[in-house]
């Protein structure tokens, strides 16, 4: 077989994996929406938010109307990104509208809206990062984010994709007349955050911390005596004074990095740190 063709074969059995990894992603995250989150009147964020609100006024079928709302977001990043950025969004949206369609018209797996948050959210979020790794999206908030930050460049996509989400969580609880909707709403969105993180990341992640002082020894001796973790020295030039600086690389669970941080801010109060999360496999044995 030439090389050619054996470059063809991988990417199309590439292209195979990530299709079935939408149709998956979009069937549990389908499940998590029509079986949970909807019965409950409680929204994940997005357009299946809006979707909820039209489902419980008008009666309109929720994976139709997250599909009709996604239209103009599609034609818009058709313009702006090209076809071969759309394409997987619009699969991912299309499978996501039709498994809901389905799904919705089975009886809910519960009418109790604390464990519809709940499993609605991990649902929703593994989901959701299945559809992500297969290098796709259900369009919504995330398209909408992306469009926003190619017309300004100052604006974050998480940003815009936080503040549609309390906006629509808001509105929720308006049409519906329930505070309590709106706060199981908020740890649905909360968790699948969580669940997004975890698939990700992995549970065995822990963070990177370092640090910029001119007492890096005290800092580094007492760290090492307090939180029993070592640290390394690398030589840092700052590129606007031409300064040369040493600056302290430390590695340590969540709240040891909390406490190497009160110890480096109690021994010199300008100095500066910034902290990363890493997978166990790449400090274990430091």
């Amino acid at each position: 077989m030439s090389l050619k063709r054996k470059r063809r074969k991988l990417l199309l059995l590439k292209y195979i994996g990530e299709f079935f990894k939408i149709i998956l992603g979009t069937m549990i995250m389908a499940i998590g929406v029509s079986q949970f989150l909807l019965p409950n009147q409680l929204s994940s964020g997005g357009f299946s938010g809006i979707a909820t609100i039209t489902y419980y006024f008008f009666k309109f079928p929720v994976g139709t109307t997250i599909f009709v709302l996604n239209i103009p977001l599609f034609i818009l990043a058709y313009i702006k990104f090209g076809r071969k950025f759309i394409t997987r969004a619009i699969i991912g949206t299309a499978f996501l509208s039709l498994f809901i369609d389905i799904f919705e018209k089975f009886p809910s797996f519960t009418n109790d809206s604390f464990l519809a948050c709940i499993y609605g959210g991990i649902i929703v979020g593994l989901g959701t990062a299945i559809i992500l790794k297969a290098n796709s999206s259900t369009g919504g908030s995330d398209l909408l984010a992306y469009l926003v930050h190619d017309y300004n460049k100052q604006i974050r996509t998480s940003s815009v994709i936080v503040i549609m989400d309390i906006i629509i969580v808001a509105l929720n609880t308006i049409f519906f007349r329930h505070i309590e909707i709106g706060l199981y709403s908020a740890i649905t969105i909360y968790i699948m955050g969580k669940m997004l993180d975890i698939v990700f990341e992995g549970v065995n992640f822990t963070k990177t911390l370092f640090i910029i002082s001119k007492d890096y020894q005290k800092i580094a001796q007492s760290i090492g005596k307090e939180v029993k973790r070592g640290s390394t020295g690398i030589y840092a030039k700052g590129m606007y004074t031409n300064e040369e600086k040493m600056m302290l690389f430390c590695v340590g669970s969540r709240s040891e990095v909390i406490k190497m941080t009160h110890i480096s801010y109690k021994i010199d109060p300008r100095m500066f740190y910034c902290n990363i999360k890493c997978k166990r496999s790449l400090w274990k044995g430091i």
